[in-house]
């Protein structure tokens, strides 16, 4: 059972160059040669399962934050606004999906090496941990007040690979007459296999994840929209720094480095899966 509030991933950045074209990159408010450390709390944890071998494959989800600018003295918030978070697998950043499931998309994994000097991950796990299988203890649990996390595991059956997702409950649900329950926590994250290769993924959704039993898990997927025309006026206007200035407004950069505005995301995918589900309980 991971204690979620005292596990964290540590990083530096490389020294930051001055970008070909973009004043702002990354937000960062420096000068060339600067670096910066960054400190964030894991969020949802993820393994990827072969049952043949037993070989675990694990990826984390940071907590996350608002685009902002880094590290500044004012003006902290870009707007448009949009929301940071990454997944790390053991050795790269994992690209989180912007567009459903049904659609590809061209980001693939980056080695830390490409943008970190070091990365450290402190996890932090609890004793005296109890599995809860049970509506009765599950009700005791969470009206005693104790540290409760989620676990669920399900089979893919187009690959055979076992997928565990462990997260902190925030949120429960109890019906404490009839010993029912219903979690809905998350941010988690789901893997998409087909991008997996036997060492790593190169994409990962965004979800929340729900339950009332120990054999059976929904999850409802994230994904990006496109704001109405009538909305875009005010939805794009910058205030403040603009993260896409260019250094020079004549440039127009290739597509490989082109940044775009933050979108607004909605949840709407939902996914059912037969699952082995339990609650972890430390006094």
């Amino acid at each position: 059972m991971l204690d979620f509030t005292r596990s964290f991933i540590t990083w530096t950045t490389q020294p930051r160059g001055r970008h070909p074209y973009y004043k702002w990159d990354g937000g960062f408010v420096g000068d060339p040669g600067d670096v910066y450390r960054v400190r964030t709390q894991v969020d949802s944890t993820m393994f990827v399962i072969e049952p043949d071998t037993g070989v675990e494959t694990p990826f984390y989800l940071s907590y996350p934050c608002r685009t902002e600018m880094t590290i500044a003295t004012d003006q902290f918030f870009m707007i448009p606004s949009g929301e940071w978070r990454a997944c790390f697998g053991r050795d790269a950043v994992v690209p989180i999906a912007r567009r459903p499931s049904s659609e590809r998309e061209v980001r693939g994994r980056a080695p830390f090496s490409e943008r970190y000097s070091d990365m450290d991950f402190a996890l932090v796990d609890r004793s005296n941990v109890d599995a809860l299988t049970n509506g009765e203890g599950v009700n005791e649990a969470t009206q005693a007040g104790d540290v409760i996390n989620g676990q669920t595991t399900y089979r893919d059956a187009s690959t055979g690979l076992d997928i565990r997702i462990e997260f902190p409950i925030r949120l429960m649900n109890l019906d404490p007459e009839h010993a029912k329950f219903q979690l809905c926590c998350g941010p988690v994250i789901l893997p998409d296999l087909t991008t997996w290769d036997g060492r790593g993924l190169d994409r990962v959704f965004l979800a929340e994840v729900a339950f009332s039993s120990f054999d059976y898990v929904e999850f409802i997927l994230r994904r990006e929209i496109e704001p109405a025309e009538s909305e875009k006026a005010w939805f794009h206007e910058v205030r403040g720094r603009d993260r896409l200035e260019l250094w020079d407004p004549e440039d127009h950069p290739p597509e490989p480095v082109r940044q775009t505005r933050p979108s607004p995301t909605v949840y709407h995918e939902t996914r059912a899966f037969p699952a082995k589900n339990v609650i972890l309980r430390a006094s």
